[in-house]
């Protein structure tokens, strides 16, 4: 299993287990809300990188 795919087997995991805690507005907002926080929080040449980086994966 590569690392993204952990990754995202943990945010599947977390998704379920938040939607059973809390309503599913608020789990939605946790959940949309702490990547867009992460990536706002990076300095412009990370997130220059990280671009870079996506694309290249995608194919581009």
């Amino acid at each position: 299993m590569s690392r993204n795919a952990k990754i995202a087997a943990g945010g599947v995991a977390a998704g379920i287990i938040l939607l059973i805690w809390l309503p599913w507005w608020a789990a939605l907002l946790i959940v949309l809300g702490v990547p867009t926080a992460a990536y706002l929080m990076l300095d412009p040449s990370q997130r220059r990188r990280l671009r870079r980086v996506s694309r290249k994966e995608l194919g581009h």
